[in-house]
């Protein structure tokens, strides 16, 4: 055995020369770089949002526009007052819960799908599963 002593260490302190990009998702960078397809991405996002805000008008307006045909085949205005006061705000809590679960879902789809985890993983990069415990 030689007693050859070690290959010395240097320590480059300098700039880099090259820039070596983090691998990105390529729907993230289409979207960052506005390109065609990733406006595409986004107008899918709007259409999604669009169609589940009008929906919930929808549900919102026939009811608005069908109660005074309700309450004149009532007749009777203490009933009118009492649907007016407690039966309506139910339906409204019900429409705006409905409203706002739909846009969630829609931004954690679009979420799941320019961050690129296909399958019934969620967003968050949790799997989807049963809960702890069941």
């Amino acid at each position: 055995m030689s007693a050859e002593p070690a290959p010395r260490r240097e320590v480059v302190t300098g700039e880099p020369r090259r820039v070596h990009r983090l691998p990105g998702h390529p729907t993230q960078s289409e979207i960052d770089e506005q390109t065609t397809l990733g406006a595409a991405y986004v107008r899918s996002l709007m259409r999604s949002q669009l169609r589940a805000g009008l929906t919930a008008f929808g549900f919102l307006a026939l009811t608005v526009v069908t109660l005074p045909l309700f309450f004149d085949a009532l007749g009777n205005a203490s009933v009118v007052w009492i649907v007016l006061g407690f039966a309506c705000y139910p339906v409204l809590v019900g429409i705006a819960w409905w409203y706002v679960h739909r846009a969630e879902r829609n931004e954690s789809d679009f979420a799941r799908l320019v961050h690129g985890v296909h399958g019934p993983e969620q967003a968050s990069g949790r799997p989807a599963g049963p809960a702890e415990g069941d």
